[in-house]
């Protein structure tokens, strides 16, 4: 039998959850344990047999861990663990902070190149798989144009800001994606869109006591930055309502190509091409893990083969995210 996959997580949030979860549907890997910067007694996994250890040790099981993922945030986990923790582990991350990907990259690669490590960084559903399959389309339809839509889903980031305006008690905002605009684009019109025509915006909200509904509505709907140039619906409602129909973490939308085959002259036309990738989540952040869990694998086989250095999805070769082998997928899959 071949040996397991020796993974760890490192921050146990939701997304530490779910990579919890993910990896026990996947036979071929062990958790050997989580690392967090709380107390580890303070710690309730949902499998409590997996060890919990502070993450300032963790440089000391460094030869008990074949891949490292890691579960923390963006904006000042990632920045700072990620470098540190590549000089000692093969690891993946969620980095999606799209903008700042090539410079993450860049400060990867160094201390897993000089290691002999993997850095697999962005891994998840966008960026991740909707960036594999932004470049499926614009390498099989190179005339076309590209359009990426999200939701329906509850945005972490938007519904904070919510929460800070004066008079809310408590609430959630969704992203939608236009179905109007979407339409347009599945028929291959190939349309110019605007930010207030891609995605609409709903915000569901309880009110403190005293609040006026009307100043509240105003306040969100004219944020800048945030709501001011998307169509926003607010919708007041009381707490019962938010905990009982609002309490989970759905997302999704759309990766669509649209493109044209042939060349257009007197013997030939040409022909509408449509590529679509879509993804309706009930759990944005179990999902989420599930992708890192697939991707810590082929992780784990690439270094294994001799590879080192920050890779990305576009770096990973599909047959690696399975535990089958290669002759398997050829006859199951192909």
């Amino acid at each position: 039998m071949t040996t397991p996959i020796r993974v760890a997580i490192a921050g146990y949030g939701n997304l530490g959850r779910g990579a919890q979860a993910a990896i026990t549907h996947s036979p071929d890997m062990q958790l050997v344990g989580v690392f967090s910067r709380r107390d580890p007694a303070s710690v309730t996994l949902i499998d409590d047999s997996v060890p919990v250890y502070a993450i300032d040790d963790i440089e000391q099981y460094k030869d008990d861990i074949d891949v490292l993922i890691l579960c923390g945030g963006s904006r000042s986990d990632l920045p700072e663990q990620g470098p540190a923790l590549a000089s000692l582990f093969n690891i993946v991350d969620s980095f999606d902070t799209h903008a700042k990907i090539p410079e993450y990259f860049e400060a990867l690669d160094a201390p897993a190149t000089k290691a002999g490590k993997v850095a697999m960084l962005s891994v998840g559903w966008d960026p991740g798989l909707f960036s594999i399959n932004r470049l499926y389309g614009e390498a099989i339809l190179p005339v076309g144009e590209t359009y990426s839509f999200w939701g329906k889903g509850l945005s972490q980031g938007h519904s904070d800001a919510v929460r800070r305006v004066d008079g809310v008690k408590a609430g959630v905002q969704y992203t939608l994606p236009s179905e109007s605009a979407i339409a347009r684009v599945r028929s291959g019109e190939q349309p110019t869109l605007s930010t207030r025509e891609k995605h609409v915006r709903e915000c569901y909200v309880v009110l403190e006591d005293g609040a006026d509904a009307d100043t509240v509505r105003s306040a969100i709907v004219t944020m800048p930055d945030y709501f001011a140039d998307y169509d926003t619906t607010v919708h007041f409602i009381d707490e019962q309502t938010l905990a009982s129909e609002h309490n989970k973490m759905p997302h999704g939308g759309f990766v669509i190509r649209s493109g044209v085959s042939g060349i257009d002259n007197k013997q030939n036309e040409q022909n509408d091409q449509v590529l679509e990738f879509s993804l309706k989540l009930g759990s944005n952040p179990e999902f989420t893990a599930s992708v890192l869990v697939a991707y810590a694998r082929a992780a784990h086989k690439m270094n294994l083969a001799g590879e080192t250095g920050a890779k990305t999805v576009f770096d990973v070769a599909p047959g690696l995210l399975s535990p089958k082998t290669p002759a398997q997928l050829r006859k199951e899959l192909l």
